[in-house]
């Protein structure tokens, strides 16, 4: 029986070591587009739980007032191109707490961290702090527009030409429609969003 020559072992070798180095290539592929999946996966998640808070804070806007922690009046919606805080409805209370179901909240970015802020009740005290929320990372920049019943676009509301008083009894002045939401995420670039307000608002 004849075995095999020094010469074929080697070059057995050299092709199980060829084959062996494909399988390890492709497979720390697959591994690798596997874990770019996930992350990518993860980062969408998070996207879609972020612009869920703002549509449901948005779309359940309450025209309610509050008076802030130096008891000085605060409209009930009030926002600039980087930052909004309002009064929403639908604050669900599941443990039967003693609060109201209305809550403040309030968006805005942090170190690159876009922040949902809240506060256990409307009108505070001097020791009452936000409970802060961090809903999405790697944020850059944060912008918001709003569009009236004029189809006009502003960078804050209330208008600076609005006067406070009189926009409360809307007594002909225009009514807040939607907000325009953009986020710039590192990866993903720019994302908008559209909510509309509610009627009431």
């Amino acid at each position: 029986m004849q075995g095999f020559t020094l010469v074929e072992l080697l070059v057995a070798l050299a092709i199980f070591a060829v084959i062996s180095v494909m399988a390890y290539s492709g497979l720390d592929t697959i591994i690798k587009a596997r874990l770019q999946t996930d992350q990518h996966a993860t980062e969408l998640a998070r996207l879609q739980i972020a612009f869920t808070w703002l549509k449901r804070d948005i779309e359940q806007y309450i025209n309610r007032p509050i008076r802030d922690q130096y008891g000085d009046k605060q409209l009930t919606l009030q926002g600039t191109i980087s930052n909004i805080a309002l009064t929403r409805a639908g604050w669900h209370n599941p443990a039967q707490q003693p609060r109201s179901s209305l809550q403040r909240v309030a968006y805005l970015i942090e170190d690159k961290t876009l922040i949902r802020s809240y506060w256990w009740v409307l009108d505070r005290a001097q020791d009452t702090h936000p409970i802060k929320m961090n809903l999405l990372n790697e944020v850059n920049e944060l912008q918001i527009r709003y569009w009236d019943e004029n189809l006009q676009w502003y960078e804050q509301w209330p208008p600076s030409n609005f006067l406070e008083g009189t926009l409360n009894k809307n007594n002909g002045q225009p009514k807040l429609k939607a907000i325009e939401i953009t986020l710039t995420i590192i990866g993903w670039g720019n994302l908008m969003r559209l909510f509309q307000v509610p009627i009431s608002g």
